[in-house]
């Protein structure tokens, strides 16, 4: 196929091979971000199965039982997030760009810490409001 041949000038070559990992550095900084969003999803979800699981076993006996089970999924979500910030940053940090722009890194902080504190809250909401 024509686009397999090499170049006849090695220093094309050369360049469309540097182009190419350019491009795959890219792609890598691409997944990073799809990889963090996945994380994030994940937080969420955990959250989501700590709130769902307080409304649907509120009524056990004893009734800090479904709490603290609920504590432990909406905590965890929160974690998930911070961890998610913190790779996502780090790896970051190791690619250069070149033909993408990555989203910023205080982005991802700002969501990420948004997700833990929005957590902690919804956990002290859990135990300090009083039903009925």
């Amino acid at each position: 196929m024509a686009q397999d041949d090499p170049p006849e000038d090695a220093d094309k070559s050369t360049e469309w091979a540097e182009f190419r990992t350019d491009l795959a550095e890219d792609r890598n900084i691409m997944a990073m971000e799809r990889t963090f969003a996945g994380w994030m999803r994940t937080a969420f979800a955990a959250i989501g199965i700590g709130l769902g699981f307080r409304a649907l076993f509120g009524s056990w006996d004893p009734s800090w039982m479904p709490k603290l089970i609920a504590t432990a999924f909406i905590l965890g979500g929160g974690w998930l997030a911070v961890t998610a910030e913190r790779r996502a940053c780090k790896t970051l940090a190791r690619l250069n760009k070149h033909e993408f722009s990555p989203i910023p890194t205080p982005n991802f902080r700002i969501m990420a810490w948004g997700v833990a504190i929005g957590a902690i809250i919804v956990t002290i909401g859990l135990w300090v409001l009083v039903e009925g």
